[in-house]
């Protein structure tokens, strides 16, 4: 088994700042990435970020593009997850997992509990 756990969710203001983390209690074989979703209610999980443990390279969905990073500590097994520039619209409970893909659920097997983030405008 693999413990994820997310900090750093908050309230802030639009334009500001926060840096979300998820600490992996160990990682797996085989496990090639970690991810960062993002759900609000009543729609899909929706893939934000993610970043692969060998090589740190990093995938974004559009929207993030230019605002957030990910980046990872593999020593701590950890990520983080900057976020700037925020919007309203990026509200939401954002969810960490681990896995082999990187922009689908499916491929994620362990997922974090979730941290709300909540921009306000």
């Amino acid at each position: 088994q693999v413990q994820l756990v997310e900090s750093g969710g908050a309230a802030v203001q639009a334009g500001g700042s926060l840096r979300l983390s998820c600490a992996a209690s160990r990682r797996r074989t085989g496990h090639y990435a970690m991810g960062w979703f993002r759900q609000v209610p009543g729609k899909e999980r929706e893939f934000v970020a993610a970043i692969t443990w060998s090589d740190g390279s990093t995938y974004y969905v559009d929207s993030v593009k230019g605002r957030f990073t990910i980046s990872r500590d593999n020593a701590k097994n950890t990520i983080y997850l900057q976020m700037n520039i925020l919007k309203t619209e990026d509200t939401a409970v954002y969810y960490c997992a681990a896995g082999v893909g990187i922009y689908l659920e499916i491929n994620y097997e362990y997922w974090g509990q979730g941290t709300q983030v909540t921009v306000t405008s």
